[in-house]
């Protein structure tokens, strides 16, 4: 029989997950609903900045890497897009800050000032972009890589002003990144041996170390007991879904069908829950009654296990 293979729900589907099984008057939920624009509002910058990059067309050969994650023991990186070209490597930092943007030349502080002209002093972005280059520079020298780093700090929100811009560092807005990055590249100097990206390429995916997500309801303190239970329906938002041998699941609320209610309510545990699962949880989760049941759905997962029988739990394999 073949096993379906799981992974985690993205960021943004967990914090919308985590929303619908949380009461009402929730403690944390205020806080939450601005975690979840955050997080929506950074996954269309990073799509508008993919998007960009289909009008950056070289003469020579590139490759273009997405959530490049990294380690040289405990030093550990995660770049948000890395341009491989064969004059130089582009690091690329992706921010989506709003307002009015300020980078102080002579503190080294960045702030923001909002549209009620409150002013925040933040993290300087060139601070991370810095520290990936001299990362990256390391871990090129261990392996051999001969080619030049340079990087730049992207904003993609359109609702930014730059009021004052840093001097030892290159920012932009999305739209101003494709002639950016041919600047950048034309900075370069002329390479005596025309690199292989492709071997490149290879030997950063092979060292890539995914960042290890801590399931929601561990990272905010959220008791298991604080969650509704049960599988969640997509079209009502309800989790009354309950199983039926033909068509799979069907909502007694609204009497949807959907095959893949288990499937994504699964993934809602090991996102939300914890990393493990055992049968006793499944069915706590799910509000199903039968361990024999809750044994046969299951099996039909791809998981990890450990343990045997009664004691046996379920993970799920290391693609995240």
């Amino acid at each position: 029989m073949h096993k379906k293979g799981l992974v985690l729900l993205t960021q943004t589907e967990s914090l919308e997950r985590l929303l619908y099984r949380l009461p009402e008057h929730h403690p944390q939920r205020q806080f939450l609903q601005i975690e979840l624009y955050r997080s929506a509002a950074g996954k269309r910058g990073e799509d508008r900045l993919v998007r960009k990059l289909v009008e950056f067309s070289p003469d020579e050969n590139y490759r273009f890497m997405q959530n490049v994650c990294l380690s040289l023991g405990d030093w550990k990186i995660q770049i948000d897009g890395l341009l491989l070209t064969e004059r130089g490597a582009i690091v690329i930092e992706s921010k989506n800050i709003s307002s009015q943007l300020y980078f102080d030349n002579l503190t080294g502080e960045f702030a923001r000032t909002d549209l009620e002209g409150v002013r925040t002093v933040m993290e300087d972005p060139t601070t991370q972009l810095n520290k990936n280059i001299r990362f990256l520079t390391k871990f090129f020298k261990i392996h051999k890589i001969n080619l030049p780093i340079k990087g730049i700090v992207v904003f993609t929100s359109k609702q930014c002003e730059f009021v004052a811009k840093p001097q030892n560092n290159l920012v932009c807005k999305t739209y101003q990144l494709i002639d950016y990055l041919f600047n950048i590249l034309n900075s370069f100097p002329e390479m005596t041996t025309q690199p292989h990206l492709s071997k490149i390429e290879k030997i950063l995916q092979k060292h890539q170390s995914p960042y290890k997500r801590i399931p929601l309801c561990q990272l905010y303190t959220i008791a298991f007991s604080e969650l509704r239970t049960g599988i969640y329906c997509a079209t009502c938002k309800n989790h009354q879904m309950i199983r039926k041998k033909r068509c799979g699941w069907i909502c007694e609320v609204c009497q949807s069908v959907d095959p893949l209610a288990l499937e994504i309510t699964v993934q809602e545990y090991f996102s939300l829950v914890h990393t493990q699962l055992s049968n006793k949880q499944l069915r706590q989760f799910c509000n199903l009654e039968s361990p024999y049941v809750a044994s046969r759905l299951l099996s039909t997962f791809d998981f990890e296990t450990t343990g045997a029988l009664r004691n046996r739990t379920y993970q799920l394999k290391n693609k995240n």
